[in-house]
């Protein structure tokens, strides 16, 4: 058993193993891809079920494997929120793909390109760090939602008469200034605000100011300190102590290792005895 858990272990942390399984993600989503088209799937049909199914058992191995490697405490597998996902993946892809969950099969075989993002480091720590932000994130979504209401009653008192299709009621007006944020067509809607008001451009020209390039800077902000805060953080899990259990393993090798180098130096001693 020691044998096949560390063949599994070097197996599931070699670099190859994880092209391996990103370049089968990939193949899986071409396929998929494929299925959209119908002269393929009517012509190809059968090999492209057949290649679902080969990368289906490529996940469940993949799966079995690192549990395996984690031996006799494969219960740790499902303690990486990442293992919890792909093995979610493989029950969902599980579901029988006739009656009615045809459709939820159909769209849980989706889940197996989402699997990019697990398999890929860079990626994971990219997701991390957007988690990690999610409370900062939260406190200047509320200050763009008071910045935008606020705009938005000035906007429906100032315009409403003169642009009821943009200003005609607060909500529309709300719907008007996220349409500004995107930066799509907004200089139209403000030349016809200016028709009424010459100096309408320093309500518009104010809010994308605040609105789009001071808010959307901070979103960038926090979200590029929460990857650096996630890269520090993975980097001292790295630094962590090992565990007894690691200390102990180490500790006997080594105690063998000078067994054996005493035993050698006894050896020669003797042998220079009977020489003399």
């Amino acid at each position: 058993m020691n044998q096949l858990v560390k063949i599994s272990a070097g197996l599931v942390n070699s670099n190859w193993f994880e092209y391996f399984i990103i370049a089968v993600i990939i193949a899986n989503g071409v396929l998929l891809g494929l299925e959209t088209s119908a002269v393929i799937a009517s012509d190809y049909g059968h090999w492209l079920e057949l290649g679902n199914q080969i990368a289906l058992g490529i996940f469940i191995v993949e799966a079995i494997l690192k549990m395996v490697a984690l031996w006799p405490r494969m219960q740790d597998y499902f303690r990486d929120g990442w293992n919890i996902f792909d093995f979610m993946v493989i029950v969902f892809a599980l579901i029988p793909a006739t009656g009615q969950f045809a459709m939820i099969a159909r769209l849980a075989r989706l889940l197996r390109v989402v699997r990019l993002i697990s398999a890929i480091r860079d990626l994971r720590l990219i997701v991390a760090a957007l988690v990690r932000s999610i409370p900062s994130v939260g406190h200047v979504i509320m200050l763009m939602s008071i910045v935008v209401y606020i705009y938005a009653i000035m906007g429906f008192h100032l315009f409403h008469a003169h642009d009821p299709e943009h200003w005609g009621s607060l909500a529309i007006s709300l719907l008007t200034l996220f349409n500004i944020i995107t930066l799509d067509g907004w200089t139209n809607v403000m030349d016809t605000a200016m028709q009424k008001h010459s100096f309408a451009w320093v309500y518009f020209v104010s809010f994308v100011v605040v609105g789009t390039f001071v808010v959307i800077n901070l979103f960038i902000a926090i979200i590029i300190n929460s990857l650096d805060d996630t890269k520090r953080s993975q980097l001292q899990e790295g630094l962590e102590p090992v565990s007894r259990q690691d200390i102990m393993r180490e500790l006997r090798a080594t105690q063998e290792t000078l067994k054996r180098l005493e035993e050698r130096l006894n050896a020669d001693d003797n042998e220079d005895e009977r020489r003399r």
